[in-house]
């Protein structure tokens, strides 16, 4: 006789790899240091004021 199997361990072990595949795409993409979140966020403010200065009026 076969051994009597909980599939909801395989399940959750699944799921605990597929959630750590993901952290670790979110640290590279997300995980960057302080001042360079800050260049980064300044040019998006200066290229967006950049836009606002040539748009039509309303």
């Amino acid at each position: 006789m076969a051994e009597i199997v909980n599939l909801n361990h395989y399940r959750k072990a699944k799921n605990r790899v597929a959630a750590e595949v993901e952290a670790s795409n979110n640290r590279v993409l997300f995980g960057r240091k302080r001042a360079e979140a800050e260049v980064a966020r300044k040019l998006a403010e200066k290229k967006k004021e950049g836009l606002d200065g040539k748009k039509l009026s309303d």
